[in-house]
This record gives structure tokens, sequence and C-alpha cells, in this order.
């Protein structure tokens, strides 16, 4: 892994996707995640890939905290066209519940990356924030610490990583991903919200709103809900509390 130093951009723009061509690279992929924060549904992550010998801007990307979600929506089909190949992954939240987060997001990002690969192999990434979680580690033993993702396979994922910190406000490529990503999740909220209504999912995304910890204090966590979290808003289980993202 290898650590970027961040470049200031009013947008964000192709310049560190297209500096990857002096080293003899062609295709690059923009990464980052959604759902990190969230009490309840998965953490997903969007991979978008580039060609750097056919790319050209798109107007109108951003992080996609920036953008509303009528914007999101009328983005996702331009950015499909204009890369080479796109995926998005998923982790649930029993998954996060027995892998741990990190953990969860790599079986996440594998998952989109072989729907990139069945493609395009990327011959780089380009990773949101400031530690790599998307690359596989060695599997081990149990209780020693070694990998137990579900689906990893470290032969399927051979691309260099460099994280980036804050790079979907910088790099074209990575809040394209955000885009991709942030959609696709909402979209399996707002399907969640339909059979689960009294948490708000539809407006809140199974973020920790006032209004969904107050339902989780009424009506208790469901199987959609990562029960190794703080929940509610009282007798709340030990667990993470997260920035909401």
């Amino acid at each position: 892994m290898t650590a970027l130093r961040r470049t200031r951009s009013a947008a964000p723009t192709l310049r560190l996707e297209k500096a990857f061509s002096a080293q003899g690279h062609r295709f690059v992929a923009g990464c980052d995640e959604v759902g990190r924060g969230a009490l309840a549904g998965p953490v997903s992550v969007g991979i978008v890939v580039l060609d750097l010998e056919a790319v050209r801007g798109l107007r109108g990307v951003r992080d996609s905290k920036l953008l509303t979600a009528a914007e999101r929506e009328t983005l996702v089909p331009l950015i499909r066209r204009w890369c080479v190949a796109s995926g998005v992954g998923h982790a649930s939240a029993a998954e996060i519940d027995a892998l741990g987060l990190m953990s969860a997001l790599q079986s996440a990002g594998s998952r989109a990356m072989a729907t990139v690969r069945a493609s395009v192999s990327p011959d780089v990434v380009v990773l949101d924030g400031n530690h790599d979680w998307l690359s596989p580690r060695p599997s081990g033993p149990a209780g020693t610490g070694g990998d137990c993702a579900v689906g990893r396979d470290a032969e399927d994922f051979m691309a260099p990583v460099h994280t980036l910190v804050k790079a979907d406000l910088t790099c074209l490529s990575v809040a394209a991903a955000s885009v991709l990503a942030k959609v696709e999740r909402d979209g399996l909220m707002v399907s969640l919200a339909a059979n689960h209504p009294s948490f708000g999912w539809d407006v809140n995304k199974g973020y920790a709103t006032a209004g969904h910890r107050a339902a989780i204090d009424a009506a208790g966590p469901n199987e959609y809900h990562r029960r190794t979290w703080r929940l509610g808003s009282r007798d709340r289980p030990a667990g993470p509390i997260l920035e909401r993202g």
C-alpha cells in the first residue's frame, strides 16, 4: 500500500488517475464505500475503472454526499457509460457483526472487484481514506488474527492499492464510485423500509437519527441491524460509535 499526498481542487479531476500513465498503467480504478457509520443495512463498496488512453472528464460528478438524491440518480447511467467497468458489492449487517467492520468492507470490495474483473482487470486502485481495507490479507488459523472474510481470494486481486484521504473530493474515479455505491445502497434501504416502516429507512437510510434510535428503543433491533453496535438511545450494548458517512 502506498499513501498519496492529497491535491487541492474545486471539483474532482483526472489529474491523479492520469499520473499513473507515466508508471505504465492503463486501467485505473477508483474505490469508495458508503454505509460505514449506519446502524442498519449493509456496507457497500463501489469501484469504477477508467481507461486512461480514452477517458475524458465527466461533468457534474462530486462526492456522493455533496449531491442530491436526484442528481445522483441522473449520474448513474452517465457514469456507467463513461467508465470501462464498474461494480458495487455489499456486506450485510450480519457479516459486519460476525467479521468486524474492516473485514466486512473487504468482503464487499471483493464482490465489487469480482464484477469489475469480469470485464477488465485494473492495474492500480485509488482508495478513499488512509487505511487499505481493500487488499486481501493472508489467511490464518482461527484465533490468530487471520483473515476470515467471506468470499476472499487473494489470487483474484493483484492490483496495488493506493490510499488517499478525501479522494472522493479530488479524484473523479473515486467520486464516481461513491455515487454508484450510494445510489445502490440507498435503493436497498428503501426496499427494506417497505416491510419495516417503523424504522424510517426510506428517509434515514439506516443511519443514527434520533427517530431511528427511538424506533429501536420501542421495537428492538431486527435482522438488518448491526447488533454488536450501540443502537438505541438507552441501555445500549457496547459497540462501535461511528460518524455518519
